[in-house]
């Protein structure tokens, strides 16, 4: 039985659950994190917002960009010992509507782009085309409300299987009003995180290193967060529906 970890981008699931994620691997299950927002545009002029996060980011091009995030996946996915699969769904700061105009020219925590209503049927599918009948599936909510999150989950949700939920990190340190509407009518359970989890969850998050000056302060705030995290809650929290399975 597979463990799959639904991530919108390249770093969500690690964020999210690196430290269970890494136990997990550590008891033998096999866990595998599934990214579907990182294919390669084609090259064009992109738009003021795009540019700007690539020059955040130190790089030049989008296909540096993701070509760089995905070596780090690789990398991060490796310290924790699952594999990877990466989708070729564009980021939102790189889809355009069919007349060329670019969704997301302004911003990344917005509501879904009425222009393509299709994506998540379209994602759905290519994930549904490599699942196997006993796999377990996990996602974030779209704490934060970033459209891709939002996206990504409305993707899953019409799978039609089972699912655990997680809250976003590091959204959730940032915006924590916006868990409780995602949790209405779920069942609330937490999973111990080992000291080695721990440990290994940080570091593996920085190997983002792309990613990190546009989620945290530094080094030290993410093993800080991360380590507050779970000390308050007792593990890593996630999130089911009751009728859907016990753990």
């Amino acid at each position: 039985m597979r463990w799959i970890y639904l991530s919108p981008h390249l770093d969500d699931a690690v964020l999210s659950a690196g430290g269970w994620l890494y136990d997990q691997v550590q008891a033998g299950t096999p866990v595998e994190i599934w990214t579907t927002m990182c294919g390669y545009p084609p090259e064009a002029e992109f738009s003021m917002f795009a540019q700007m996060l690539h020059q955040r980011w130190g790089v030049f091009s989008a296909e540096e960009c993701i070509r760089v995030r995905r070596q780090e996946d690789i990398q991060a996915a490796g310290m924790l010992g699952a594999s990877t699969q990466h989708f070729d769904f564009f980021d939102c700061i790189y889809r355009t509507n069919s007349r060329g105009e670019w969704l997301y020219p302004g911003g990344i925590f917005v509501e879904p782009h009425p222009e393509e209503s299709d994506l998540p049927a379209r994602i759905a599918a290519a994930v549904s085309a490599l699942l196997k009948p006993d796999d377990r599936l996990i996602c974030q909510f779209g704490v934060g409300k970033h459209v891709d999150h939002i996206t990504a989950r409305r993707a899953f949700e019409l799978l039609g299987r089972p699912l655990y939920y997680l809250a976003d990190i590091p959204y959730l340190f940032n915006t924590p009003e916006d868990l409780a509407p995602n949790t209405i009518g779920m069942r609330e359970e937490v999973e111990p995180v080992s000291e080695a989890g721990l440990n290994v969850w940080p570091e593996a998050i920085l190997a983002y290193k792309s990613q990190i000056s546009s989620l945290f302060e530094g080094p030290e705030q993410v093993r800080g967060q991360i380590r507050e995290y779970c000390s308050t809650n007792g593990g890593l929290k996630f999130w089911t529906y009751p009728d859907n399975f016990s753990q």
